[in-house]
């Protein structure tokens, strides 16, 4: 058997179901895992070693009892800092907040996990307000590329991507509003989907924003849907209900599929050659199996793309700006400048003409995935960067140019999965081991079963993986 912290979900329960093992025993291994990597990845926000313990024995009663509350009853899970649970602060990544209270209640996604019996480990860390794609937080410090500890997790769910490549739980939840879930799932080489908007209720719901699972396996991921996509009235966005299997995710047969290869934004990065390698090759494996593809022209502009940072910075300028001066001082200096520079000066009128941008990046990004049952491209058009730089270049006045593949989904509210594809060296001299390279798969509104199913194909058809780093 392979050890416990490599096993999947569906794995450990159906171990749970013959009693040959326990969720006292998997939580304690995933426990001394965390505590094992901890130091040199600084994944974790909060460990409730108590409280999870103390969830496994009750899952245990269960299972012996055969009345299990769900297939992933007693299986551990990690949190995001920023989804709220009860009895934990959630200081939104920022040293701003280090005074934040324990919250009262948990948000509908963990309140779903906890309902079904699932043991919630801790909380993972995350970047200064989420408005990051780094592992750099003011109040978490530096989190740490389990595959090369030199290497950005990417962000903001930066913890949970850490943690799921180094085998701390088979189930981890993020957040994304602009890549959060993706990004850290390509450049950690696990799998993450962001739901069509409003499918996993959320609280504080908000444009683009959406929870969704992270794990190494598309199965585990398609579980937790299961659990995530139950309603919950708290989110005024969220989509009617509706019981879907989102567990049914082999069978999808290529033939006749069109697929649409979006193979260059043209806006933000330039594609890194390993990384177009590598979709080419995701492409030209769809074909070969049956689908047709056909290659895609850009839809974004950079006006689309400089209208949607032109919004954020907005957004969290104003945030910044109700903060007493003390607590501005403690927010990381990067983001004060990222959000401030062209921001204080905004008019009316500019946020405005922003967010129309905004509007036109849903409907341009609809109408370019409109002819094609799916899309697919790079998750990001860079390798793993630097871990302790804010963003590749390390310019506040560019601080997302990461991040074009990813956006325009949130904003057009269409699933969005990454998956990795297979594996590069950066080239560094005296630097070894392998950096991991995702691919984007986008399917139609409300088709987030879809995109897990054709995720599943590409699952099977990737090449060989490498093992999960050791640490």
């Amino acid at each position: 058997m392979n050890a416990i912290q490599d096993l999947s979900a569906a794995e450990i329960a159906a171990q749970y179901a013959l009693a040959a093992l326990s969720p006292v025993e998997v939580t304690r291994a995933c426990l001394e895992r965390i505590a094992a990597c901890e130091t040199k990845l600084n994944a974790m926000y909060r460990i409730d070693r108590e409280g999870s313990l103390s969830a496994a024995r009750a899952s245990e009663t269960r299972w012996r009892a055969k009345r299990p509350l769900s297939p992933l009853d007693g299986v551990p899970v990690t949190i995001k800092e920023n989804l709220y649970t009860k009895g934990d602060p959630a200081p939104i990544g920022t040293r701003a907040n280090d005074d934040a209270p324990p919250q009262t209640a948990d948000a509908p996604p963990p309140a779903r996990l906890r309902e079904a019996g699932c043991v919630i480990l801790g909380k993972t860390t995350m970047p200064d307000f989420g408005m990051l794609s780094s592992g750099l937080s003011s109040i978490h410090g530096v989190t740490r590329n389990p595959w090369r500890l030199d290497r950005n997790t990417s962000g903001s769910s930066s913890g949970a991507g850490a943690a799921a490549a180094a085998g701390y739980a088979p189930l981890h939840l993020g957040t994304d509003i602009g890549g959060s879930l993706r990004l850290p799932a390509t450049h950690c080489g696990i799998f993450a989907l962001k739901p069509s908007h409003g499918r996993v209720p959320t609280w504080p719901p908000y444009i683009g924003r959406v929870a969704g699972p992270m794990t190494r396996a598309v199965s585990d991921s398609a579980a937790m849907m299961n659990l995530l996509a139950r309603p919950d009235a708290r989110d005024f966005m969220s989509l009617p209900y509706q019981a879907t299997d989102f567990s049914d995710i082999d069978g999808l047969k290529l033939k006749g599929l069109r697929i649409g290869f979006l193979p260059d934004m043209r806006v933000g990065l330039p594609v890194h050659p390993e990384v177009r390698a590598a979709a080419i090759a995701a492409a030209n494996a769809l074909e070969s199996a049956g689908a047709r593809v056909e290659e895609m022209k850009s839809f974004l502009t950079p006006e689309m793309f400089d209208g949607w940072w032109r919004f954020f910075e907005a957004r969290s300028g104003n945030d910044l700006a109700q903060l007493a001066p003390e607590k501005r001082a403690r927010v990381l200096p990067f983001i004060v400048e990222w959000c401030s520079w062209r921001a204080r000066d905004f008019s009316g009128r500019e946020v405005i003409r922003a967010f129309g941008m905004i509007m036109q990046m849903r409907e341009a990004a609809v109408a370019a995935c409109e002819p094609y049952d799916f899309v697919i491209s790079p998750t990001s058009p860079i390798l793993p960067y630097d871990a302790e730089l804010p963003a590749p270049n390390n310019d506040p006045h560019d601080a997302l140019p990461h991040i074009a593949f990813t956006v325009p989904y949130n904003m057009s509210e269409q699933p969005a999965a990454s998956l990795n594809w297979t594996f590069s060296g950066d080239g560094l001299p005296g630097k070894d081991g392998p950096l991991p390279v995702g691919i984007q798969v986008i399917g139609k509104r409300f088709d987030d079963l879809g995109v897990l199913r054709l995720c599943r194909v590409m699952e099977q058809l990737r090449p060989p993986q490498s093992a999960w780093p050791a640490i």
